[in-house]
C-alpha cells in the first residue's frame, strides 16, 4: 500500500480508538456527518457553495419553491404561482411564514434578499436562468414578481436550488431551526404555527430533530463505521479510497446518477498550456478507461466531450477529432506535437503545473494522468493552488449547455477562445428560440475545439446511509433534504 495512503490513514486512528458504546437508538436524532468544515455548517449563507453549506441552508431556509423526490418543482416559500409574458414573468404568492427570530415574512424582504442571492448565483452562473432575471418586484406584502429578459425553460427548477433558499442571517423559515453545540449544529422542527399554543413541548432532543457535523472525510466514515452517525454526505472521487481502507459495507454505499463536470481547466496564464497544439495532446494523452478501474467502480462514466447529453443543443454534443482513434494511435499523434513544441523551444522539456483537491482519491487520478503526460515527454507536477491546469468537479444544478460553457467560460476564468464566448453571449441573449439553439450550438463546438477544459467524466458523489434510516433516495443533484430522513418508530 502506497506510504501517502498509510498516512491518510493515520488521520483516522483517533476516532476509530472512540467508544462505539453510544450507539444510536430509534428514539434518538438522526445523526448526519457532511464532509466539509464546520465553519460550513455554521454560516451556511457565506458557505453556500459548500456542499456543507448547502445541506444546512436547505434545512433551515427555503426559496419561493423545492423539488419534490422525483424531481418536479413544488411550493415552499411561495403558496403558488403564475407565469406571464410567454415566460418573462413570474409571480408568487407567499404563503403566512415567520422568520427564525418570529418575525412575519414580507414580501418586500424576501425580494430584497431574492435579489442578493441572485446576483451572487449569475456571478457562479454567467449565462444561466439567473443572469436573465432583470427584476425582482414586491407586488404587494404577499406577492412577488420576478421579470426575465428571456424566457427560461429552467427557471423554477433553479429557483429550487438550495442556493436560492432565502434566509435572514439570524436564520430562514425552516423546516427546522438551528442552535450551535460546540463543533455540531442541532436542527429542532420548527413549530407548527397552527399547533395549541398550550400544548406541552417536547423536552430534549426528539426523533424529529437532526444533529449536524461538518468534518473533513476521514473522520465522517469513522464517525459512521462507529455507528456514531446514520448519514455522511457530500462524497466525491477524492474520498472514494476511504471507504474500503475503513472496510464500510457496500450496502451502506449509495452514489448519486448526478451530471456535471470532472475534469482539469486551463487557469494559467502562461506555459505550454497556452499554445493550442498543446493543449490537445494534453486531452488525447489522458487514458480515460484506466481511471474507473483505479476505485473498482463499474458505474463511473468517463468521458472525452464537455457536454454529457444533447439537453438544449439542436444535435449531439461534439467529439473531439481524435475521439474515434486507437490508444496508441493518440500517443503517437500527442508525442509527436510535444516533441515539435521542444524543437521549437531549445529542447527544453515541457513542465505542466496541476491543482487538485487534497484527498487519496485524488492522489489516484493525478497519478494516473502524470503517467500518461510522461509517457509523451511532459513533466508534471502537483501543486496546492496557482496550478496551469485545476480540476473541476461540480454537480450540474440544472440540465442545459449553459451551465457546462458558462462553467468553463472567460468570465469564470478558463482559458476560452474570444469568438466561443461571444457565441455563448449571443446565445443567451437570443430572441428566438431558433437562434438561441443555433448560436449555442456554435459556442459548443468551439469550445470543444479550444480544448482550455480538458474533460475527464462525470462526477462522482457518494453517501453513506445506515439501516436504521428510511427515507434516503438517489437524487441526480446529489441533493439529501433533512427533512426527509427518519428513523422508523419502534
Amino acid at each position: 500500500m502506497p506510504a501517502r495512503f498509510l498516512l491518510s490513514l493515520l488521520g483516522l486512528l483517533p476516532l476509530a480508538m472512540l467508544s462505539a458504546c453510544d450507539r444510536q437508538t430509534n428514539d434518538s436524532p438522526v445523526v448526519v456527518s457532511v464532509i466539509g468544515r464546520t465553519q460550513e455548517i455554521v454560516e451556511p449563507l457565506t458557505n453556500n457553495a459548500s456542499t456543507a453549506g448547502r445541506v444546512t441552508l436547505g434545512a433551515t431556509a427555503q426559496g419561493l419553491v423545492s423539488l419534490d423526490i422525483d424531481g418536479e418543482v413544488i411550493p415552499a416559500l411561495a403558496q403558488r404561482w403564475i407565469v406571464e409574458d410567454d415566460g418573462r414573468s413570474y409571480i408568487f404568492r407567499l404563503r403566512r411564514a415567520q422568520w427564525a427570530d418570529g418575525d412575519r415574512v414580507d414580501a418586500r424582504e424576501v425580494a430584497r434578499l431574492l435579489e442578493a442571492r441572485i446576483r451572487a448565483w449569475s456571478l457562479l452562473d454567467p449565462y444561466g436562468n439567473m443572469a436573465a432575471v432583470t427584476d425582482v418586484l414586491p407586488m404587494t406584502t404577499d406577492v412577488i414578481e420576478i421579470r426575465l429578459a428571456q424566457p427560461r425553460p429552467n427557471f423554477l427548477v433553479m429557483l429550487a436550488q438550495p442556493q436560492m433558499a432565502v434566509a435572514r442571517r439570524s436564520g430562514g423559515t425552516g423546516p427546522y431551526l438551528k442552535e450551535r453545540r460546540g463543533n455540531s449544529l442541532h436542527l429542532h422542527p420548527l413549530p407548527d404555527p397552527l399547533a395549541d399554543p398550550d400544548a406541552p413541548k417536547p423536552e430534549g432532543e426528539t426523533r424529529d430533530d437532526r444533529i449536524l457535523y461538518g468534518e473533513r472525510a476521514a473522520r465522517a466514515v469513522m464517525r459512521f463505521v462507529n455507528e456514531e452517525a446514520d448519514l455522511v454526505l457530500g462524497g466525491t472521487i477524492a474520498d472514494l479510497p476511504y471507504l474500503s481502507l475503513a472496510n464500510v459495507e457496500g450496502r451502506a454505499v449509495r452514489i448519486d446518477p448526478v451530471d456535471g463536470l470532472f475534469g482539469l481547466a486551463v487557469t494559467g496564464k502562461r506555459g505550454i498550456t497556452q499554445d493550442p497544439g498543446m493543449r490537445e495532446a494534453l486531452a488525447m494523452a489522458v487514458d480515460r478507461q484506466q481511471l474507473p478501474p483505479l476505485f473498482a467502480i463499474s458505474n463511473w462514466t468517463v468521458s472525452d466531450q464537455i457536454i454529457p447529453k444533447q439537453y438544449n443543443l439542436p444535435r449531439p454534443p461534439t467529439r473531439p477529432r481524435w475521439g474515434d482513434m486507437p490508444m496508441a494511435d493518440r500517443l503517437a499523434l500527442a508525442r509527436g506535437i510535444v516533441t515539435r513544441w521542444k524543437s521549437q523551444n531549445d529542447g527544453e522539456t515541457p513542465v505542466i503545473k496541476v491543482t487538485m483537491p487534497t484527498g487519496p482519491g485524488a492522489s489516484l487520478i493525478f497519478l494516473s494522468i502524470a503517467r500518461d503526460w510522461r509517457r509523451i515527454g511532459i513533466q508534471v507536477e502537483k501543486v496546492e493552488k496557482g496550478g496551469d491546469l485545476t480540476l473541476i468537479d461540480e454537480v450540474a444544478p440544472y440540465d442545459s449547455a449553459f451551465w457546462y460553457l458558462g462553467r468553463i467560460s472567460c468570465r469564470r476564468q478558463v482559458h476560452c477562445n474570444p469568438q466561443a464566448e461571444q457565441r455563448l453571449h449571443d446565445a443567451a441573449t437570443a430572441p428566438t428560440l431558433d437562434e438561441r439553439m443555433a448560436r449555442l450550438a456554435e459556442a459548443e463546438s468551439l469550445f470543444q475545439a479550444d480544448g482550455g477544459y480538458i474533460p475527464l467524466g462525470a462526477p462522482l458523489r457518494w453517501s453513506l446511509v445506515s439501516r436504521r434510516l428510511n427515507g434516503f433516495e438517489l437524487s441526480p443533484r446529489g441533493s439529501h433534504p433533512l427533512q426527509r430522513l427518519f428513523a422508523p418508530e419502534r
